[in-house]
């Protein structure tokens, strides 16, 4: 099989003397349209987007025809009130602006987003030692001492940047999270730091970490929520989310080891009404931090338990889920934490759980799995989906053990470590690696293909928060380690090989090696 290997140390010093000319008054400002004259490297042929192409500014390999702008560079991009942009962006959502038009009508006009415009709200997943923080924000911080958080970025249609500014402020590790249906933002802390444990450099935190929070572009609405933890969605090390949009239930994920974390759900209480302000309403009354349902995710096969996801290796596996509810619902922010509890062994634990998405059910993505970590099997990731009723769960796609990753095969099998998922407007899904080697952000039809739509060239930095805005025609993603996030546009819909997402059979979706 043909392979290309790239020698990364001679890949940086090119990509560096490449990129030195994009910088314009401190701010990356340049654009990349894809070339059939440039060498390009070997892509997956008829799948997918065609071949990738070198950029030669050495930041982001695209295929022909596809154009990046850079949205947001950490410490270089300045956002309202003076601060540079923080670091380490990670999951996103978009918006759109016409949905806040009520709220928003005069400030829309002033940032110049115009007519298909939106926001762009971005995690940054800080906690120790970052050299570019989320300024403490009156009125959106909820520990002074803490310095992740979110920022808003408002993009006209093509996503150029009109402005920046913090969502919520004060929080640990903002790692991925997801979109409502009534238009926001629910942001996840990755981290069980209790207050007195170290938050920032030189600080320590004053209160328990470990929650959501959630986020809106309606700034108004933002100070009467953002800095409220959802403690009725659990203390753990949370990952990501997914809302279902008739009923207010919350799928979430959690990204621990030592041992394993589990897939948890949260059923709203009798009477509640999802939607604008609902859910920190419901954390405000009495009660609340109790409030709903919370209960972690029992999968069985044939009447047997199956306690590791890992084992499953067939694409089309479908489990069922029985959902066992988390007892002690006022001791979630003790010191032993949920899956460390003796009851922790009645769930179905996972390595790694990472992004989620909504799409006619719940897609859930496992990033990795080794015998050393605990897991029962070995695999560079899966993608899951639970069904809409929540009563199972389908394996979607898989990722073999990648043999070596520095090395990128003709048919695209050079992917691993899935992290951040979203569902694409053009079919199937997309996901972004954050594995060893070469990174990429990967598509996946709904004919279980995958094929690379992006390749890091700036450094081994992960890839972070792929999602598109509404009409499809821009793709938004990040290089976390490099704090750079960029606007992708271009040929959408030319996608080779796609029906589009429904609710086929998935036994025909696959990713081997």
């Amino acid at each position: 099989m043909e392979e290309i290997r790239i020698d990364r140390r001679k890949f940086l010093v090119g990509a560096a003397a490449a990129g030195a000319g994009m910088y314009v008054a401190g701010n990356l400002t340049g654009t990349f349209t894809g070339s059939g004259a440039i060498a390009s490297a070997t892509g997956v042929g008829t799948e997918g987007y065609g071949d990738l192409v070198l950029d030669p500014n050495g930041l982001l390999d695209l295929p022909e025809g596809f154009t990046y702008s850079v949205v947001t560079h950490a410490g270089e991009t300045t956002m309202e009130g003076g601060a540079k942009s923080p670091s380490d962006p990670d999951g996103a959502g978009y918006f759109e602006a016409s949905g806040f038009l009520g709220s928003l009508s005069g400030a829309l006009g002033s940032l110049g987003v115009g007519a298909g415009g939106g926001f762009l709200i971005l995690n940054h997943e800080i906690s120790n030692n970052e050299p570019h923080v989320v300024p403490v924000t009156e009125g959106v911080t909820f520990d002074d001492q803490a310095g992740g958080g979110c920022t808003v970025i408002a993009v006209d249609s093509k996503g150029v940047r009109k402005s920046q500014y913090v969502g919520v402020a004060g929080t640990v590790n903002n790692c991925a999270g997801g979109v409502t249906p009534w238009g926001s933002w629910l942001t996840c802390e990755e981290t069980e730091v209790r207050a007195g444990g170290r938050s920032l450099a030189g600080k320590t935190a004053s209160v328990d970490h470990g929650w959501v929070f959630e986020v809106s572009p309606d700034t108004a609405l933002n100070q009467a929520q953002a800095a409220v933890p959802l403690k009725f969605l659990g203390r753990f090390a949370h990952e990501a989310v997914a809302v279902h949009p008739a009923t207010g239930v919350i799928y979430l994920t959690e990204d621990a080891g030592n041992p394993n974390g589990h897939v948890y759900r949260w059923t709203p209480p009798a009477g509640f009404r999802p939607g604008t302000g609902a859910l920190a309403e419901l954390a405000r009354s009495e009660g609340g931090d109790t409030a709903g349902t919370f209960e972690m995710m029992r999968c069985v096969s044939g009447g047997a338990h199956v306690p590791d996801l890992s084992v499953a290796t067939t694409v089309g596996t479908t489990y069922q889920i029985e959902w066992v509810e988390v007892p002690g619902r006022d001791r979630l922010a003790e010191t032993t934490s949920i899956r460390r509890q003796s009851y922790g062994e009645r769930g179905t634990r996972s390595r790694k759980l990472e992004g989620a998405w909504w799409k006619e059910g719940a897609y859930i993505v496992a990033s990795f799995a080794r015998m050393g970590d605990g897991s029962a099997a070995e695999h560079d990731g899966q993608v899951w989906r639970i069904a809409p009723d929540g009563a199972s769960i389908t394996l979607y796609s898989i990722f073999g053990k990648n043999p070596d990753p520095s090395v990128e095969l003709a048919d695209g099998g050079s992917f691993d470590g899935p992290d951040n998922i979203t569902v694409s407007p053009h079919g199937g899904v997309v996901i972004s690696e954050d594995g060893s080697g070469i990174q990429h952000v990967v598509g996946v039809n709904d004919r279980g293909q995958a094929y690379p739509i992006a390749r890091n060239r700036v450094s081994n930095s992960e890839f972070a928060g792929p999602v598109f805005n509404e009409d499809g025609s821009v793709m938004f993603v990040s290089i976390q380690g490099d704090g750079i996030t960029f606007a992708v546009t271009g040929p959408w819909a030319r996608l080779a090989g796609s029906a589009g997402v429904g609710t086929g059979s998935l036994g025909s979706a696959g990713l081997g090696r």
